[in-house]
């Protein structure tokens, strides 16, 4: 155990539930330790004056490092008389004044986690065992675990790992999302996971340009660590108890069985080591409004550095595009370096074998759309579907159902229906030929 940091996150915890004034930190100083030690004069201004006006907005963890951090402190622990906690503080930490952006969400307020507990319709034993409050999950029985897994193969190899929250804690992940995540807008540059914007409205703010260039965040749900959507929860206004709750509820840890099964544990940064520490799962109900949350201050930024450049920057997911004219095509030669090093600063890091530089003169495409004037459609999709849609016409529908289907029309359907909201005018004629198919009773066909 490390007792100096026990010692002043005591300290911390005293400090912050009291009045924030060099006479009152130096009070509850030497209160917690029975005792003013002849270093707490000293320490006390540095607080003060690290804190300043947002002292409350400081953690218990975020003061104890401004103590432990104290060269009075340390030497104090080199003594035969060390610190010793006399007396412990009970009383809550004083609550910030929320600033008017946070006011104006109206989220609901929670002061400990039985009223988390309440709101979730829960009783506190039964939060703390979804929030896998000691960490067991990773190495509980299947039984005992919150996740369903599965190993999906990408369609540009490799493998992704779908965790898939059981019934209960899905159904709580629900209502994080619609009380609280989803009160909270994220950037503007946001595309993924919001109603209103898709990957059509994403592709749209870079047509008809003279250079498109396209990025992709590796691993993006799982570099989310735990601390980040702690950090987050914190940031909306929650005590530092109840956004550590609220954290664990959204975050997880795969277990090392399942995280070998298709990774190999290679450094720090492999794909193993992130999901066998706590983040955001790829399959919860609350992950895409958190990534897209978390990644609020990356949008920003990757923003401010278009603006610089009078180019274009949207994000779909872990997808980064921007696009430019003259301007930024004088640029490109920096663009990427400095694009790295601010995903890098943000806690993500670059995929560099999917970064593509197009030009005007060759096919631009964003999320599978062709945007060198106006949003369209792929020809070789086109063609595809046309085919089959004339050999349903011509022969037995059944036949063209190569990869099985269950519901073969609505499949198609659904593929005319993506197309229709990409370019309506092309799609009439794929529309046509699709009403005139014969299909059997039964739209199921395998």
């Amino acid at each position: 155990m490390d007792i100096p940091k026990q010692v002043a996150l005591a300290i911390a915890d005293a400090l912050l539930a009291g009045e924030c004034s060099h006479i009152a930190l130096m009070k509850n100083m030497s209160w917690v330790l029975g005792k003013k030690w002849p270093w707490i004069p000293s320490l006390c201004p540095k607080i003060y004056l690290h804190a300043g006006p947002h002292f409350y907005h400081y953690s218990r963890h975020e003061i104890a490092a401004i103590i432990l951090d104290d060269h009075g402190y340390y030497d104090a622990w080199r003594g035969k008389d060390k610190p010793q906690i006399k007396q412990y503080c009970l009383l809550p930490a004083i609550a910030p004044e929320k600033p008017a952006w946070l006011q104006a969400l109206a989220l609901p307020e929670f002061n400990n986690s039985a009223d988390l507990a309440r709101h979730l319709n829960l009783t506190v034993n039964e939060l703390a065992w979804f929030a896998d409050q000691w960490r067991q999950d990773a190495q509980a029985a299947p039984q005992l675990r919150h996740y369903h897994y599965r190993w999906l193969e990408k369609a540009t190899g490799g493998w992704r790992l779908l965790e898939i929250p059981k019934s209960r804690l899905r159904n709580i992940q629900r209502k994080i999302l619609q009380r609280i995540l989803n009160q909270v807008p994220p950037h503007a540059a946001a595309q993924a996971f919001q109603q209103g914007r898709s990957s059509i409205s994403h592709a749209a703010q870079h047509t008809g340009k003279l250079v498109v260039v396209r990025l992709d965040l590796k691993d993006f749900f799982t570099s989310i660590p735990g601390s980040r959507l702690h950090a987050l929860f914190a940031k909306l206004g929650y005590p530092e108890k109840v956004a550590g709750t609220l954290a664990r509820l959204c975050s997880n840890r795969t277990p090392t069985v399942i995280a070998k099964e298709k990774t190999r544990y290679l450094a720090p940064l492999s794909s193993a080591h992130l999901l066998r520490s706590p983040h955001l799962p790829q399959g919860a109900p609350t992950s895409p409004a958190l990534a897209n949350l978390c990644a609020y201050r990356l949008d920003m930024r990757l923003q401010a550095l278009a603006d610089s450049m009078q180019a274009s920057y949207s994000r779909y997911a872990d997808d980064l595009t921007f696009s430019g004219d003259e301007q930024f095509d004088q640029s490109l030669r920096r663009v990427i370096p400095q694009v790295a090093a601010i995903v890098l600063e943000e806690g993500f890091v670059l995929n560099y074998k999917k970064t593509r530089i197009m030009r005007a003169s060759t096919r631009q495409q964003v999320t599978g759309i062709v945007v060198n004037r106006h949003c369209n459609i792929k020809r070789a999709d086109y063609d595809t579907l046309k085919a089959i849609l004339t050999n349903c016409l011509r022969s037995n529908p059944a036949s063209q159902n190569r990869e099985g289907h269950a519901n073969f029309r609505a499949h198609l359907a659904g593929k005319l229906a993506y197309m229709r909201m990409i370019n309506p005018a092309r799609t009439a004629k794929l529309q046509a030929l699709f009403e005139q198919i014969k299909w059997p009773d039964s739209a199921v066909m395998i």
